[in-house]
This record gives C-alpha cells, sequence and structure tokens, in this order.
C-alpha cells in the first residue's frame, strides 16, 4: 500500500526510544523527513543513526525538556513547516490518591498533558494558516478506564483523550486532521528493565517478568512497531476522513476488561 507520504515532514517528541523511535524509523521507511525531538542529545544522536538506516531521509535532533512551555514554543518555531506532528514524550507517575504527591503529579502532567496541549497549539496554528497537517497524540489505554492505582495517568489519559476528540472535530474546518493512538502494554526497553527488577526481587528471577503481567493478549506485550504502523496509517492520505477520534492498539484488553 503506498501511503503518500515521501517528501513530507514529521515532528516526533520522545524520539529517542520506544514508541517513538519506531514510529520516525517507520516514517524515515516511507520517505518521511524527521524532526526528533528529546531530553537527551545523546540519546537523540543514537536515535538518528537508527532512523537514517531506515530510510535516506534528512534527520534533525532537538534536545529539549518539553515540560518547559518555552522550549515547547522554540521547538514550533524551529519545525514551523512540518506535515506531521506526532506528541509522544512523556510518562506520569503511578500510584494511588495517597502515593502521588501534588508536586509529582504536576511534574507528570506537565510534560504529558500540557507538553502535548501547548505543542498543539503552537503546531496548530500553523497548520490551520497552511489548510494542511495532522496531529497524531499518543496516549494510553489508562484513559479508558479509572484506575485508581493510577490516578494521575488515568485522569491525564482521559484528558487527553477527550482534548484530541474535541479539536480532532472542529480541525476539519481548517482541513487539519487531529487523532489519537492509545497503545496497551508495548514492550519497550524501560518497560521490560522494570519488569525484570520486580521479577527478581518477587520471584527471584528476572527471566520470568512476563509472569507479572495479567492475562497478556496472545501472550505477549505489544510490539512498538505495531503502534508505529497506526500512527503512521494515520498520518496518511489513506485516513484522510479519519478525525477527532482514538484508534486502541491494546490486543483487545480494554474489551475483556482485564486490568
Amino acid at each position: 500500500m503506498d501511503l503518500k507520504l515521501s517528501g513530507q515532514t514529521a515532528l516526533v517528541t520522545g524520539a529517542s526510544r520506544g514508541i517513538g523511535l519506531a514510529i520516525a524509523q517507520e516514517f524515515a521507511r516511507e520517505g518521511v523527513h524527521l524532526h526528533l525531538a528529546a531530553r537527551t542529545a545523546a540519546d537523540l544522536e543514537s536515535a538518528r543513526a537508527a532512523v537514517l538506516a531506515a530510510g535516506n531521509v534528512k534527520v534533525v535532533c532537538h534536545a529539549l525538556d518539553l515540560s518547559d512551555s518555552g522550549n515547547v514554543v522554540e521547538l514550533a518555531k524551529r519545525c514551523s513547516g512540518v506535515d506531521i506532528l506526532v506528541n509522544n514524550a512523556g510518562a506520569i507517575p503511578s500510584g494511588n490518591i495517597d502515593a502521588v504527591t501534588g508536586a509529582r503529579w504536576r511534574e507528570g502532567w506537565e510534560l504529558k498533558v500540557f507538553g502535548y496541549i501547548d505543542l498543539t497549539r503552537e503546531v496548530y496554528a500553523r497548520m490551520c494558516q497552511r489548510k494542511a497537517g495532522v496531529i497524531i497524540n499518543v496516549i494510553g489505554i489508562a484513559g479508558e478506564r479509572a484506575l485508581a492505582h493510577y490516578i494521575a495517568g488515568t485522569t491525564g489519559n482521559a484528558g487527553l483523550m477527550a482534548f484530541t476528540r474535541a479539536l480532532g472535530g472542529a480541525s476539519v474546518d481548517h482541513n487539519v486532521r487531529v487523532v489519537g493512538v492509545n497503545p496497551g502494554q508495548i514492550e519497550t526497553d524501560r518497560l521490560r528493565g522494570r519488569l525484570e527488577i520486580q521479577a527478581k526481587k518477587e520471584l527471584g528471577d528476572a527471566s520470568r517478568w512476563l509472569e507479572l503481567i495479567n492475562s497478556p493478549p496472545l501472550g505477549r506485550l505489544g510490539r512498538t512497531d505495531e503502534i508505529a504502523d497506526m500512527v503512521v496509517f494515520l498520518a496518511s492520505s489513506r485516513a484522510s476522513y479519519v478525525s477527532g477520534t482514538i484508534v486502541t492498539v491494546d490486543g483487545g484488553r480494554v474489551a475483556r476488561n482485564t486490568a
């Protein structure tokens, strides 16, 4: 399937590893030039090499902390002509209402919630002026469920889902599409590392980390390329009638109503 993306330019945040890096690599395979944003310059350079290996495209790196609104404005200026924005940066701390302090709650939301909103605001205005563009918010299935043990995350993700739907319903008046992708439990180096530590502590064997996942659909975690494929498809003209909606990629976990 020709996605007709070759020659376009995308900005991907949280692009130095995991889902963000997989998205950038898949865009590169489709001939899309990339702006990669993340906090750490060294990690971005490693990501840049991986993206260049995936496709013959231009890659520009931006080492910026997007929890700082000033950096968000600066990034938008540097990437003023992008055709596609993928908001992917950030992780919100887990824990119940007693465990997550106000400071930690706000810190998580500065990047994952307000970072998405602020960068969208800046890039969206430019896209509206050009009457073209796609914004994709990578959110998470916690927004589809009320999880007391992940209260800051489930609340933040639900807010981003509402934000995506509200803006995506109006954005089409300017020929701009706004959509969301909700990944389920995806195997990333960070997740696997955390679970290996937990498995070593609780089960005495780091290699038993998968046992800590409750009834994984299809007997496994999702892969980063499975999220990347969906994001790149939604960014393409093949999804030109899709806006204001959220696509869930979780192997059916939410539908099964398992924790």
